[in-house]
């Protein structure tokens, strides 16, 4: 196994883009490190160079104690699974899962062992004779995981490789991947522009936007501690509210007002606010930290309903706020609410997050 480490890491395509900017990672060996954000955020193209399927511009590339800049594919020691499972079709199962230790001249004998130990890790023993054709997606991509686990790499790198399974599918291969880093713990780097993806399975997240790292750390890190507006937004599921909203310090009692809507702030922030007495700041309020009722005193408002969305489990609102949209979740599911009425919502103390409109960077204590 081996740890990861890429330094001032760049990638240009000629003068127009720059599509990876000076990128500073270090991967653990064995942990599990997942790369999200937006289509165009550069995250396949960091991982595409740390398999050596690009070029680097500048910077380093370490595996193990090797730079692996000028290293080809096959000599990193790495497996990639892809988003399009890459499987021969004209193979079966068994010759997919042997193709690249025969490359090897791997002993026939010590193929068939590690297929039959990956396929029963991943339940494939009654497929190994058909073709991929015959497979469904979920199987394909049990296939495409068997094929890394058979050439025990030091490696494991997946660029998106959830991305053509319907929802439960997706669903129970997170599981699938999570249960089999568990038993195989291999240093892995995992590619997704889904968060919820993204926070089941890393250890630690990197989110990235316009080819720059925006934060690294673990899931309740960048959830409960958002580096910047963008990661807070972009980070939790359904996404935070945002309200511009104006400080208000009367006497060391620091409040903010937007249209509609006027909170008492404590805490830690609250000295952070007061110096920016009479300016304008962004709230950021999750709808999971929002509650019916007026509960808690000073952090109450009203709002209308405009979208009901039962969930079975729990009825997400659609609410209007003054001028501004806001999201309301956790919701009982037995709430009698439609369309038109008043409600009055409140916010969880300490759960309110509060961001610079120009930096969008967090105004904190």
């Amino acid at each position: 196994m081996a740890a990861i480490k890429l330094e001032k890491l760049n990638k240009h395509y000629g003068t127009l883009f720059h599509a990876v900017k000076d990128v500073d990672l270090e991967i653990a060996d064995k942990e599990f490190v997942a790369l999200v954000g937006p289509s165009g955020c550069g995250k396949s193209t960091t991982l595409r160079m740390i398999a050596g399927l690009e070029d680097i511009t500048s910077g380093d590339i370490r595996i193990g104690e090797r730079v692996v800049n000028h290293l080809p594919p096959r000599d990193r020691d790495v497996a990639m699974v892809f988003q399009n499972y890459a499987l021969y079709q004209h193979m079966s199962v068994y010759d997919n899962l042997a193709f690249g230790l025969r490359n090897k001249k791997t002993p026939e004998a010590e193929i068939k062992a590690a297929i039959d130990r990956a396929a029963g890790m991943l339940g494939l023993h009654e497929l190994l004779q058909r073709k991929p054709k015959q497979l469904s997606g979920g199987q394909q991509q049990r296939v495409a995981l068997g094929r890394c686990i058979v050439r025990n790499p030091q490696v494991f790198l997946f660029d998106e490789p959830l991305s053509n399974l319907d929802a439960k599918l997706r669903a129970q291969m997170r599981i699938e991947i999570k249960r089999l880093h568990a038993e195989i713990p291999t240093t892995s780097v995992f590619v997704t522009h889904d968060q919820v993806e993204a926070m089941t399975l890393g250890d630690r997240v990197v989110i990235m936007r316009d080819g720059r790292v925006q934060q690294i750390g673990t899931p309740l890190q960048v959830y409960g501690k958002p580096a910047n507006k963008f990661v807070a937004g972009f980070i939790g599921a359904p996404a935070m509210n945002f309200i511009e909203v104006t400080v208000r310090d009367q006497a060391g009692a620091v409040s903010v007002e937007g249209d509609g809507l006027r909170l008492t702030v404590g805490g830690p922030e609250a000295p952070a606010l007061a110096a920016r007495n009479g300016r304008r700041v962004i709230l950021g309020l999750r709808p999971e930290h929002l509650v019916l009722g007026n509960s808690v005193q000073g952090l109450g408002f009203d709002a209308r309903v405009e979208v009901v969305e039962q969930l079975g489990s729990e009825i997400l609102l659609e609410t209007r706020v003054g001028g501004s949209s806001v999201t309301a979740a956790r919701v009982p599911a037995e709430t009698v609410v439609v369309r038109g009425d008043q409600v009055r919502l409140s916010a969880q103390p300490g759960r309110l997050h509060f961001f610079d409109p120009e930096t969008e960077l967090p105004i904190s204590g």
